[in-house]
């Protein structure tokens, strides 16, 4: 067998074997721990406990980077992982936005807008489990950026509420909003498209 024949079989058997491995399960482990620590994230942010709080919040983050890098490099993608990752990161912003706009440590209108679009997100969600069938999720790019945005938001209003020096999160608080306002426009156009497209296929 050839070098090229070699590289062709090695390529084409990896993700098989990768599908296979006893660690294949991480990435959904991975958003169910971030799911675990809405509850002491929300409980801590109640009692103003912002070290600890701030402290989860950047654990969460970093996972969530962390079970998409090891889903798409090692072929783990499944349908289970995409709707745990895109549960854990929605109920853990919305609790936050929610919890801090109530505090009065974020404007109401911010958190207002992201529930909006996530509230967008998941009705049309379950109007296409309902109309269409089986849903997979794929986030687009503005999504992706939306919810990184959101976390650094919540990241900079964490570190001003401690005193220590952190970049204006009013201008975060203008660009969360810009995102989620063009993600959840996105969202409805491209999955409207695809409806329209398997309606007319079925």
């Amino acid at each position: 067998m050839s070098a090229t024949k070699k590289g062709s079989f090695m390529v084409a058997t990896m993700p098989s074997a990768s599908r296979l491995s006893p660690w294949r399960h991480l990435p959904n482990a991975i958003s169910m721990l971030r799911v675990v620590l809405v509850a002491p994230i929300c409980w801590l942010l109640l009692l103003r406990n912002w070290p600890s709080a701030l402290s989860l919040v950047a654990v969460a983050g970093v996972s969530d980077g962390v079970d998409g890098f090891l889903a798409r490099h090692y072929g783990w993608q499944s349908q289970l992982g995409g709707l745990l990752d895109a549960v854990a990161d929605k109920l853990l912003l919305v609790c936050c936005f929610v919890i801090l706009a109530w505090l009065g440590e974020a404007p109401v209108w911010l958190a207002l807008i992201v529930c909006g679009r996530d509230l967008v997100i998941a009705s049309g969600a379950l109007l296409w489990l309902l109309l269409i069938g089986r849903i997979d999720p794929h986030p687009s790019l503005v999504s992706k950026a939306c919810t990184l945005m959101q976390i650094v938001y919540l990241l900079t209003v964490l570190l001003a509420l401690m005193h220590w020096p952190a970049p204006a999160s009013g201008l975060f608080a203008w660009l969360v909003a810009l995102l989620c306002i063009a993600s959840g426009l996105d969202y409805v156009v491209r999955w409207s498209r695809r409806a329209w497209r398997e309606r007319r296929r079925a």
